[in-house]
């Protein structure tokens, strides 16, 4: 069983930046990604990084790749999203999710993971 925590979201102008993280209890070894759901919209997939001594490999949703960044610090059990750029359409609610999926190489379903996070609100105002 893994425990997620997110924190970093907030309120900022267009073109601004913010740092989602997400703290996971335990030994984290899972593949992890951010999703995002906007209101009365289904949640959509926004970036993955798998697990590995040296940090995992990344994939990106093409509606945020070159803005957003998807890092861990495995000594921490902690991801981040560092979100560039931000637009009004990033608007939404970031989830954390923890699975047994390795490296991604296409969109996945949110059904690939197990564990989720609360969520943490991101409003970006024009």
């Amino acid at each position: 069983q893994v425990q997620l925590v997110e924190s970093g979201g907030g309120s900022v102008q267009a073109g601004g930046s913010l740092r989602l993280s997400c703290v996971a209890s335990g030994r984290n070894t899972y593949g992890m990604a951010w999703f995002r759901q906007a209101p009365g919209k289904e949640r959509e997939f926004v970036a993955a990084i798998s697990w590995s001594w040296s940090g995992g490999s990344t994939y990106y949703a093409d509606s945020v790749k070159g803005r957003f960044t998807i890092s861990r610090d495995n000594g921490k059990n902690t991801v981040y999203l560092r979100m560039n750029s931000l637009k009004p359409e990033d608007t939404a609610v970031y989830y954390c999710a923890a699975g047994r999926v390795g490296s991604v190489t296409t969109p996945p379903s949110i059904y690939e993971y197990n564990y989720w996070g609360q969520g943490t609100q991101v409003t970006v105002s024009s």
